[in-house]
């Protein structure tokens, strides 16, 4: 038994987006590193986006993440299948087998489908089959090869801007097509106020649309990218981390539901993937397990009140992809349960990360809130070591 006096006890936390890297990329995460990085971070259900070596596009690839995640996790592990073959964005990829093999969502993450038509069909697709389109909103031809957001400071850092155009004309475009063809629509981690008002108007408007924010985009701006007078290359990120106007916007839309879940986005990178030239790098962050303290100074400084951080956590992200909240706290049954100290303060230790990605903005940082335990099926798959364990 868990002593959780004083403490918060709540369903165990859902991240609808996370990279676990495997198979193909094992150098930067594993299932293994990354579902015991997501248990630290309180998870006990993650959503695996497709960029894998090979996609996720097959029976076979799904049959290995589910018998992996089985063997080796410490968390659930649901699937995203690809929306297009290899996510080519060319041909539309065999839904039919994918979802008898148990993918959860379709998308192409970090490769949007360009061509209306086929994202169209992709959604008409979604209604026979029941099964969400996950996209990641971003006009390619307006993005071009911009790194970091743009504005002044990437002007004076003489890199490449990545314009607010380009996500929300991409944004635009999908929910209209949602609307045009009456499927759902999820647009992943949300990083502009336009997006933020679009799909707030779409949402009035009775479009079938949710939306996702991540905590470095709750919390952070592209003023972290500057680091002791030179782009630090743990702050690149896609889309970018942008304005603190954008941050404020997206806390209301969180706050008001136009943001309908907090996901991490967690994309873990090795060493050399970071350790480079800004231009050269990686985008991504090592999201897992700063997730809760991130986010819980939204409710320290009273710009979210605490329920509601816990359920953009745990009951939308299941609301969205249409499951049972498995984090049941019925007396005697084994379930997924999260439990946490609001209070706790501590320092971030990227080196001692249960994953193997150690690439975080947050190293060094004392963030106030943070996971105890985190119970996976009715098994603890997380203590801290000043959380009690007696026998029943």
């Amino acid at each position: 038994m868990l002593d959780a006096t004083g403490l918060i006890v709540c369903p165990g936390f859902i991240d609808l987006h996370c990279h676990l890297r495997q198979p193909g990329y094992e150098n930067k995460e594993t299932i293994a590193t990354g579902t015991e990085a997501a248990a630290v971070g309180g998870f006990t259900t993650v959503c695996c986006m497709p960029n894998t070596n090979p996609p996720i596009d097959s029976k076979a690839v799904v049959d290995f993440i589910k018998l992996t995640a089985i063997t080796d996790g410490s968390a659930r592990v649901l699937p995203i299948g690809c929306i297009t073959q290899n996510r080519g964005g060319k041909e539309l990829s065999n839904v039919a087998e994918l979802i008898e093999a148990g993918v959860v969502a379709l998308s192409d993450d970090g490769s949007p489908v360009s061509d209306a038509q086929l994202m169209g069909d992709a959604l008409e697709d979604s209604l026979v089959h029941g099964k969400l389109i996950i996209e990641h909103c971003e006009d390619v031809t307006i993005s071009g090869n911009g790194v970091m957001n743009e504005g002044v400071l990437a002007k004076k850092l003489k890199l490449e801007g990545i314009p607010v155009e380009a996500e929300e004309m991409a944004t635009e475009r999908n929910v209209a097509l949602a609307q045009l063809t009456g499927a759902k629509i999820h647009i992943a981690h949300v990083s502009t106020a336009g997006s933020v008002s679009i799909i707030r108007l779409a949402k009035e408007q009775g479009v079938k649309v949710t939306a996702e924010v991540t905590p470095h985009h709750l919390t952070l701006t592209e003023d972290c990218v500057v680091s002791g007078g030179v782009a630090n290359t743990n702050a690149k990120v896609n889309p970018p981390l942008r304005t603190q106007d954008d941050v404020d916007a997206l806390i209301r839309g969180l706050r008001d539901g136009t943001i309908d879940a907090i996901a991490t986005d967690h994309a873990p990178h090795a060493d050399v993937d970071k350790m480079c030239e800004f231009n050269q790098a990686a985008f991504g962050i090592s999201g897992f397990e700063t997730a809760l303290g991130s986010c819980m100074e939204l409710v320290h400084s009273k710009q979210i009140d605490l329920n509601k951080l816990i359920a953009k956590l745990t009951v939308e992200p299941a609301r969205i992809l249409d499951i049972t909240l498995l984090g049941t706290l019925k007396i005697g049954a084994p379930g997924d349960v999260t439990i946490f100290d609001p209070d706790a303060e501590w320092q971030v230790d990227a080196d001692a990360f249960a994953s193997m990605g150690s690439n975080t903005l947050l190293n060094g940082q004392t963030l106030k809130g943070k996971v105890m335990a985190t119970v996976f099926g009715g098994k603890v798959v997380y203590r801290d070591r000043t959380m009690t364990l007696e026998k029943a």
